[in-house]
């Protein structure tokens, strides 16, 4: 008789697949309690290393045409439409109906190929030509922040978590999301997907812990220019501490008030602002 091979799931950093730093693991039971896999436990030193590897993909994303990052994008909409069924059974492993984890996979799909179309359309409606009283043309346009922080909500673990990332890498930033604690399977799973698209390695980075742990990290590297969380009270206080220290911009959504995912007001143009920052520039007339 053939014993069945469990999987040993890995988080997705800078391109690879990594076990924690400090090896540790936490048990994953499906909704019967039955278990399925040991999940990576990231420690403080894995955020860092993942900062670093956010950092050294950023300046060649935020450098291709808009264009190519459409591309790019629209080809992981493309890796999850071939996966989807294996995506519904991750969905799954945490509790609820088919109908709903299918919904949540579809609806990620159309998220994904919704910001893959703004691509080369956000910069000509969040840019701008100012009319200045001297002979100069004085033009503001639109610049990625550099690397943001994701704290993913526990609830509708992959809608939830591309609804962060994707108006952020949009935008040209690389980004380093904390998975949902409660149901961090299909994260891993979609790391498996990020690997196989042609999405350059580091742009996203994916780990999985936990989050009172984690979180202080994220609120207090100097190096992530923004943080994105659904959070509890205390959380959004830990957060709010860490970011007036190191200065970054904060975008807090309380978890207490449910969100609405599959909400149009979940994806736009103002959430991919949300990531931008603006640069006015001067140009002499005639020069």
């Amino acid at each position: 008789m053939r014993l069945h091979i469990t999987k040993t799931p890995k988080c997705y950093v800078g391109g690879s697949f990594i076990r924690s730093e400090g090896g540790r693991v936490v048990p994953l039971c499906d909704a019967k309690g039955t278990f399925f896999a040991n999940i990576p436990h990231c420690t403080r030193k894995d955020v860092r290393n993942a900062v670093e590897a956010a950092a050294k993909a950023g300046p060649n994303w935020a450098g291709r045409s808009a264009y190519n990052r459409g591309q790019i994008l629209y080809r992981l909409a493309e890796m999850l439409e071939a996966r989807a069924a294996e995506m519904t059974e991750a969905i799954l492993i945490g509790g609820g109906s088919r109908a709903k984890a299918t919904r949540e996979v579809v609806a990620s799909i159309d998220r994904i190929v919704h910001y893959a179309g703004w691509t080369d359309k956000f910069q000509a409606l969040l840019g701008s030509v100012n009319p200045v009283a001297s002979a100069h043309f004085n033009f503001t346009v639109t610049e990625p922040m550099g690397i943001i922080g994701i704290i993913a909500p526990d609830e509708m673990p992959l809608l939830g978590l591309l609804s962060l990332v994707m108006p952020a890498i949009t935008g040209g930033n690389s980004v380093v999301a904390l998975a949902s604690n409660k149901q961090p399977y299909p994260a891993i799973l979609l790391g498996e997907m990020l690997a196989t698209s042609d999405l350059p390695g580091g742009v996203v980075n994916l780990l999985t812990g936990q989050r009172d742990e984690l979180i202080p990290t994220f609120a207090s590297h100097a190096h992530l220019r923004g943080v994105v969380a659904v959070a509890d009270l205390a959380e959004r206080q830990a957060l709010q501490v860490g970011a007036a220290d190191s200065v970054k911009r904060l975008k807090l959504i309380a978890s207490e008030d449910p969100m609405d995912w599959f909400s149009e007001n979940a994806q736009g143009l103002y959430e991919i602002r949300d990531h931008l920052e603006l640069k006015t520039m001067w140009h002499p007339m005639g020069a």
